[in-house]
């Protein structure tokens, strides 16, 4: 398949395409199913051959990837202006994400291959400290684009929005670091330790953010233009492996808008557990939380939420592990009104 990453189009009949983001929890590790070698997402032309579009796009889904689906809802509808029929409209994407339990990730098709969604945004995994990449490159290349405005408003305006999208305060970008291309990346990292206001559902504006400074290959102005004569932002060599893997078209900020509607949702709606087995220890309850969110979470207060929304029971079983005591195993109460469990509550991020 040769395209690029943004503008070709292999043209067809159709005006409107449905896509989809099927999420797992394999191993503590978020995955996305993908196919084409990790280049696009499960898609297909739209065909409205059932009484509800959710309904074929379930049968339709499982019958390309042999994987079948839990919960599934709509994500958004919008317009690719790069992308042509034969005809010459404009095409319209429908996204849906859908969620999968551990058990059910076997038998797909080979061209279906579960990735990492760390892959494609490696900024997003601050499970470790905040990635060096942010401080390092990222936030140096995004103020020397915000330089490149015509006028001091649009300049502060950008400067405003990059400090709330990669959750910087006003002081650290004040720091002479991020103006000193010689600065150790680790010091960096620990200074923005200190004041980051790091908000795990702003995925997708940091990602459209790097996409509007033409940092990521899917971008039209990729590789950004303004770097080459930029004293203090150059990017390294190898910027195109460490900003992530790319995907043809707009299906990386598909993922992105999903990442961003789950990471909002499971803080007051239990979605986890349709990605969780039937019965599970709490440890891997709060680590499956902590792929989606990206953050560490605090083990006494995480579990003083579970008991205090009555989300989970004990089965009166433990498992079976090879070293240590084993872990009791619990299950999700099923007849809990699932919209009202998490209101007004807030996942308990470590500090």
């Amino acid at each position: 398949m040769t395209l690029s990453y943004s503008h070709a189009h292999q043209q067809g009949s159709g005006t409107t395409e449905v896509v989809a983001v099927l999420v797992a929890i394999n191993e503590h590790t978020a995955r996305v199913l993908t196919v084409d070698q990790g280049k696009l997402l499960p898609n297909g032309p739209l065909m409205p051959l059932h009484r509800s579009l959710q309904a074929g796009v379930r049968q339709w889904v499982e019958e390309q990837t042999q994987q079948p689906l839990g919960y599934i809802e709509q994500l958004y509808t919008f317009v690719d202006t790069n992308r042509r029929s034969a005809n010459g409209h404009a095409l319209v994407y429908v996204s849906y994400l859908g969620l999968v339990q551990e058990t059910q990730t076997q038998a797909l098709q080979s061209q279906a291959i579960w990735r990492d969604w760390y892959d494609y945004f490696p900024w997003e995994n601050h499970l470790d400290g905040v990635p060096n990449i942010i401080m390092g490159f990222i936030v140096p290349a995004l103020l020397e684009w915000a330089n490149t405005a015509k006028d001091e408003i649009t300049q502060q305006r950008r400067r405003q929005r990059i400090r709330l999208c990669w959750g910087l305060s006003e002081e650290f970008l004040a720091r002479e670091v991020l103006t000193n291309k010689n600065t150790d990346t680790k010091v960096i990292a620990d200074i923005a330790n200190e004041s980051s206001e790091w908000v795990a559902e702003h995925a997708l504006l940091r990602y459209e953010m790097l996409y509007e400074a033409g940092l990521i290959p899917e971008a039209p102005s990729y590789p950004a233009s303004y770097l080459s004569n930029a004293k203090t932002a150059h990017l390294p060599e190898n910027w195109s492996q460490l900003i992530g893997v790319p995907m043809y078209y707009d299906h990386r900020r598909v993922i992105a808008t999903a990442i961003s509607r789950l990471r909002a949702k499971i803080e007051y709606r239990p979605l986890i557990f349709g990605l969780m087995p039937d019965v599970f220890t709490l440890s891997q309850l709060q680590q499956s939380v902590e792929a989606l969110s990206g953050v560490r979470l605090h083990k006494q207060n995480f579990r003083r939420l579970l008991d205090s929304q009555n989300l989970v029971i004990k089965t009166g079983e433990s498992s079976s592990t090879q070293r240590g005591r084993p872990a009791k195993l619990y299950r999700f109460c099923h007849d809990i009104e699932l919209q009202s469990l998490l209101m007004d509550s807030k996942l308990p991020k470590r500090k």
